[in-house]
């Protein structure tokens, strides 16, 4: 049987679709289907399902991609590692969001940047989760940082991190405010108070009121600025209150230029996750940074 039309197969298996797996391989869409089908010829059984939106696998597909993507993910190792350890000429293209990945994921991986024998160059792309995870599926990034898990076979998620949001403001807010009136009262004297958020539909303080105060926030965005490291700088200019991550924020919380609105008995979380393209992580580059980020993780809770 033809390697590469079991690599076509199983890349099909778990983009979900010709034309995603077409993108990933640098075929054209009419080339993957003509293999798919000469394999369906040889097996003398159909693989795939088609839909109007791309393809479902049958039993037997299942069947085929359980026994061969592991042994073709071993052969992609051994042919991106090469018998010399070439993977100091590897580049990782990594996606995620600008803050953390900025204050988090680079600190982290600047170590595997240098001249050990095993470095790699690195390529950095800022997006939301879904630009992330869609670049990552089409092939344009090896590594993505996503607050969403993906679904499919395609992409494989592993958590990385909980980040704890904090409702923060100015000292000055704190003070009108009064140290007891949320405990007693809940969002309700938060309401015609002004808003710093990264987006119109408020996402941070939405999910805030929705966890804590079992509410939604009555109050518009004052300032909206994409970017939470503004925002952070917005709320300690006295702009307003916002919900942030306590990582961000913490050096600010130090020093008392912001202080915290309100304690809730379980802060709302959110969690990150490593995304990569199932069976990559048999490349060492993606490897290594994905255990290196996986390590610098577990000091950052």
């Amino acid at each position: 049987m033809d390697l590469a039309l079991l690599r076509t197969f199983v890349t099909v298996h778990r983009a979900g679709s010709f034309t995603r797996a077409a993108a990933l391989l640098g075929l054209s869409q009419p080339a993957v289907t003509s293999q798919i089908r000469t394999l369906e010829r040889q097996l003398g059984r159909p693989l795939f399902l088609r839909q109007a939106r791309g393809v479902i696998p049958t039993t037997v597909g299942d069947e085929l991609a359980h026994k061969a993507a592991p042994h073709l993910d071993a052969l992609v190792e051994i042919a991106e590692s090469g018998l010399d350890d070439e993977s100091s000429s590897r580049t990782l293209h990594l996606a995620g969001p600008p803050e953390f990945t900025a204050e988090r994921a680079l600190p982290a991986l600047t170590g595997l940047t240098g001249d050990d024998g095993r470095s790699f160059a690195l390529r950095v792309s800022f997006g939301t989760s879904e630009e992330a995870l869609d670049g990552l599926a089409s092939g344009h990034h090896d590594l993505a940082i996503s607050t969403a898990q993906p679904r499919g076979a395609l992409l494989t998620a592993t958590p990385l991190c909980d980040e704890e949001h904090v409702l923060v403001a100015a000292p000055h807010w704190a003070e009108r405010i009064g140290s007891d009136t949320l405990r007693l009262k809940g969002a309700a004297p938060l309401e015609h108070l002004p808003l710093v958020e990264v987006h119109e539909s408020l996402p941070f303080v939405s999910r805030y009121w929705a966890s804590v105060f079992d509410s939604r926030p009555a109050a518009t965005g004052t300032v909206i600025v994409p970017d939470l490291r503004a925002v952070l700088s917005c709320a300690i200019a006295g702009a307003g209150l916002a919900v942030l991550p306590r990582y961000l924020c913490a050096p600010a919380l130090e020093d008392g230029t912001i202080v915290t609105l309100h304690d809730p008995a379980v802060p709302p979380l959110r969690t990150y996750f490593l995304v990569v393209r199932t069976g990559t992580l048999a490349l060492p580059h993606i490897a290594r940074a994905h255990e290196w980020l996986q390590r610098a993780a577990t000091t950052w809770c």
